[in-house]
């Protein structure tokens, strides 16, 4: 550990206190990887897939991205975009003429990138549909849903809908016509060699997946057409959710966080240029506040704070606030986390890759404390 030039002292406390909120009932268990300069300087599995503490997690469980599925086709956008396939200032609806008419025709690629659509922030597009037939969900979007103000003027951040396009702007200019499923497999997963990770739950990795636990931290229900219960679409084997959907282990989105710290290349596998992650770890949405968090935070009587979003990343940016990526984290630190349980980042100052999936979905708010304090014992611990 000695080698990672991180605090080995710090980062026992981390563990500590990743036990104690155990203990206190926050969350179930997790499993971290942190590295610094590529070195890794903790790999650790705490605690237990479940309350009762009686499947214990270990580094090769397999989780439920959540909203980190987002990054995936986030990627896949940018590499569309490299290839000079649609760009940033596409419309939506010239790539996608199913989602044209009105409004509609004013948002553009980086609109959705940057969570600036103009979209309703909602959760599901139906009560109670299935979700996990990609084909439906779009079908869906396209009758229903509807920008309720231009595209640019706040920041709203999208569950679904956002992504649900995008990954529709990748298939139908894919020159091979390939699946969602084949396409993150063969532009991410395989050149990373990540291998346990899949879109949908494979056969088998479903021995070691961790089933989530809402404990009603969540607004809705994911429903699958297996009908495995009100959140079965997370262990669907042949789901398709470009925004929830993909099932990984730590240490397979450590190589992805790794890949995006390394400037888009991981073991000479090249999947995005640095020119492009330079532009999507700019903040592109200024000082406007993320009218969805705005709202929770206003339950704890939280001010707003500037959204700082890129073109598919969230960035810590300069403003003292409550923030995942922690309060010590350098203004360009970046990633994404999903929903009370998932979080990976990369400072690129100090140059630390944090990686962190938890069992038992927390609420918002309390997860952003949970996060921010890990965070800030992580950042720390550099020497």
């Amino acid at each position: 550990m000695a080698e990672s030039n991180m605090n080995p002292q710090r980062l026992e406390h981390l563990q500590s206190v990743i036990r104690e909120d155990i203990a206190a009932g926050l969350y179930h268990g997790a499993v971290l990887k942190i590295a610094r300069g590529g070195r890794v300087a903790l790999e650790v599995a705490i605690g237990s897939a479940d309350a009762a503490q009686t499947q214990p997690l270990r580094m090769d469980s397999v989780f439920s991205l959540f909203s980190i599925t987002k990054a995936f086709t986030n990627v896949l956008v940018l590499r569309a975009i490299e290839e000079g396939r649609f760009a940033l200032t596409t419309r939506i609806s010239d790539v996608v003429p199913e989602f044209s008419g009105g409004d509609r025709g004013r948002i553009e690629i980086f609109h959705l990138l940057s969570h600036q659509s103009g979209f309703p922030i909602i959760f599901e597009v139906k009560p109670g549909m299935y979700i996990d037939r990609f084909e439906e969900v779009f079908a869906a979007v396209c009758e229903v849903v509807h920008p309720v103000e231009p595209p640019g003027e706040r920041v709203a951040y999208s569950p679904l809908v956002n992504h649900v396009l995008l990954a529709a702007a990748v298939l139908k200019t894919d020159p091979k016509k390939r699946s969602y499923r084949t396409l993150v497999q063969e532009e991410i997963l395989d050149p990373l060699k990540m291998r346990d990770t899949s879109v949908g739950v494979r056969a088998d990795l479903k021995p070691r997946k961790v089933v989530p636990d809402f404990r009603g931290n969540y607004p809705i229900g994911h429903r699958g057409h297996s009908n495995l219960g009100p959140n079965g679409a997370f262990e669907e084997e042949h789901a398709e959710m470009p925004w929830v959907g993909i099932a990984s282990t730590v240490p397979d989105l450590f190589r992805f966080a790794e890949m995006l710290r390394q400037n888009g290349t991981l073991d000479g596998a090249r999947i995005l240029s640095p020119a492009t992650l330079a532009q999507a770890r700019r903040n592109w949405t200024g000082e406007k506040p993320n009218e969805l968090y705005a709202l929770r935070g206003k339950e704890r009587g939280w001010p707003p704070y500037p959204a700082y979003i890129g073109l598919g990343f969230s960035l810590r940016g300069t403003a003292m606030c409550r923030h995942m990526f922690g309060t010590l984290a350098s203004p360009g630190t970046f990633g994404n986390y999903g929903a009370g349980t998932t979080l990976y980042w990369v400072d690129p100052e100090r140059d630390i890759t944090f990686v962190c999936l938890s069992a038992g979905v927390m609420e918002s708010n309390a997860n952003t404390e949970r996060f921010q304090r890990l965070s800030d014992i992580v950042h720390s611990a550099a020497e």
